[in-house]
């Protein structure tokens, strides 16, 4: 097996595509067990940078230090698996590929799909997996041959909660196993578990080391503000507003020990020009204050059922003008089948569901706002023409705000996916909505423009907008009055962030020996994730935890910690189908 001394990476590397810089002046590096995370938007270089790192892309300056392809996985953002195979043909496919000895290589399918979940699916093809699934088997696809250096395109955008966390559990089992792992991901919080961090921003490095280093080398300052006294360096944190001051603050503000999203937005903002940082919102539209507190929604004991089997069972919920009601939970518990049932999308197989007081119907629903998770846009249309569309559908005059009238007559399939959002957002606003509905409104894009659009959203909630949203992004759940959390269609909590984590903590477990520790605790089945070098188990007691590290020789200082939202989540996942080892 190859071995890297000083880790494999990129020094210095540019690359260029004609006139425009994809990444300028990128350095990178990544040894033997280390997760190293590189985070941005889209646009930001990523994939350009991964693609450079394997061989994909020739750089126009810089050296790059990588193993032979032999030694060397990779999985694209689209998963890399073939649709029309099943999951064994899939990595028997790769198996051919690689010449892997077949004893050898059964025993390292067996332990990946067992540790995937995908053992009781291997028969299926992989176009009938959920979204989750085709990753994990993406991964174990790039795994199957033992590489010592892993690159993964985004594994887990669009990926569900659950599934997420799974799918760290086998990046940190192939970093515990002594791979190198290097992967891009939009998500800040998945940036706060990796031992080194690489944020990009259009190509040129903003913040970089290990995360509590990028966290102190923010730019400038936080504070919090009841109102923003400059709008261009003010985003939200659910109702109350973050500032960011490229010096000292005023006498009086509350400075904010800044966390990876503050760091990430103060370090882009620092780098953009003045008045250029609010062109990713979306227009305000009417004020609709004197529905705020009215029902606009609600569904009472609705059930769904596709044939014999329940896809939602028995749930109730409302949307109240003024307030932000989330709904989260793992691909397949129900939640778009939800929002579509209150839409009038879809009928309920039992119960009852009104949209403004009445039935859901074409008039009822001129009244709300959609922003389906594919954006619902016409990619061979203009970015005008879409606007157009949607406004002569609705009787109103089309107009763009400041930020796309560069763009009125560009082909949406030409423009980032911040800027399609940002579209999205302003068709579903154009006609004044009372409801807004959005599905994943925010998946893929920068964290300034992702703090934009929460700008709209939550201006929209205080002009007396309801809002119904789904989210797989555990930050943005926070910016919700309310959640749902659904499993197996059905609502099994709901409340506030902090109503449905409740006094659930986890142990933290603090070690020279991090991989070890994840090795044990991991084989006794236990609910494990890594923050950098720091090893988590939710919901277990520190007996339990402790005895197991004492058995496999591993020496560490527990602490009981808060459990977060996304280990609650897991909890609730696991509780109803896995009782951990004592």
């Amino acid at each position: 097996m190859a071995t890297a001394v000083d880790g494999w990476g990129v020094d210095n590397v540019t690359v260029c595509w004609g006139d425009r810089v994809a990444l300028d002046s990128v350095s990178l590096s990544a040894g033997p067990g280390e997760v190293v995370a590189v985070v941005g938007g889209d646009g930001a270089g990523k994939s350009t940078l991964l693609r450079a790192l394997i061989g994909r892309v020739l750089p126009t300056a810089g050296t790059i230090t990588a193993p032979a392809a032999i030694h060397l996985g990779y999985q694209p953002a689209v998963s890399g698996a073939w649709g029309q195979l099943s999951v064994d043909e899939n990595l028997d496919l790769v198996a051919g590929v690689y010449r892997l000895d077949p004893a050898r290589e059964r025993l390292q399918r067996t332990r990946l799909l067992d540790a995937a979940g995908l053992m009781d699916v291997r028969g299926r093809r992989a176009a009938q997996l959920s979204g989750g699934m085709r990753q994990k088997l993406g991964f174990c696809m790039a795994m199957l041959h033992q590489p010592v250096l892993l690159v993964l395109d985004e594994p887990s955008t669009g990926v569900d909660p659950v599934s997420r966390v799974e799918l760290w559990g086998l990046i940190t089992d192939a970093a515990a196993q002594g791979a190198a792992v290097v992967l891009s991901t939009t998500y800040l919080d998945e940036a706060e578990r990796v031992h080194e961090v690489l944020v990009l921003d259009a190509g040129v490095p903003l913040l970089e080391g290990t995360p509590a280093q990028v966290i102190a080398s923010s730019p400038g300052t936080v504070t919090t503000v009841g109102a923003p006294t400059d709008p261009g360096r003010a985003w939200r944190r659910g109702r109350a507003w973050r500032q960011w001051h490229p010096g000292p603050p005023a006498p009086g503000d509350t400075v904010v020990s800044p966390d990876m999203e503050d760091a990430v937005v103060a370090a882009a903002l620092s780098r953009r020009a003045p008045g250029s940082e609010r062109t990713a919102g979306a227009p305000i539209g009417a004020d609709n204050s004197d529905a705020a507190g009215s029902e606009l929604g609600r569904v009472d004991a609705v059930t769904k059922r596709f044939g014999h089997d329940p896809v939602v069972e028995g749930v109730s919920m409302s949307v109240r003008g003024g307030e932000i009601v989330g709904v989260i939970g793992a691909n397949g518990a129900g939640k778009t089948t939800l929002i579509r049932m209150q839409l009038g999308l879809l009928l309920p197989t039992e119960g009852r569901v009104t949209l403004f007081g009445e039935a859901p119907s074409r008039v009822s629903r001129r009244r709300l706002g959609y922003v389906p998770q594919g954006l619902g846009l016409y990619r061979d249309l203009t970015v005008g023409e879409n606007l157009a569309f949607v406004a002569g559908a609705y009787g109103v005059r089309p107009s763009l705000d400041a930020g796309l009238v560069p763009l009125a007559g560009a082909l949406v399939a030409s423009i980032g996916l911040g800027r399609q959002r940002q579209l999205a957002f302003t068709c579903a606003l154009s006609h004044s909505p009372e409801l807004l509905v959005l599905d994943e409104p925010t998946s893929g894009v920068d964290p300034i423009s992702r703090a934009r659009l929460w700008d709209t959203i939550h201006a929209q909630a205080e002009s007396g907008v309801g809002v119904l949203v789904s989210t797989h992004y555990m930050q943005e759940a926070e910016q919700c009055d309310r959640l749902l959390l659904m499993d197996l269609g059905r609502v099994v909590a709901q409340g506030t962030v902090a109503d449905i984590v409740g006094d659930t903590t986890a142990v933290q477990v603090d070690t020279e020996h991090w991989s070890a520790a994840f090795t044990a605790l991991t084989d006794r089945d236990l609910p494990v994730a890594l923050s950098g070098i720091r090893v988590r188990v939710a919901g277990t007691a520190p007996d339990v935890v402790r005895g197991v590290l004492a058995a496999a020789g591993v020496d560490a200082r527990l602490e009981i910690v808060p459990a977060t939202l996304e280990e609650k989540m897991t909890l609730i996942t696991r509780n109803r189908t896995v009782t951990p080892q004592p």
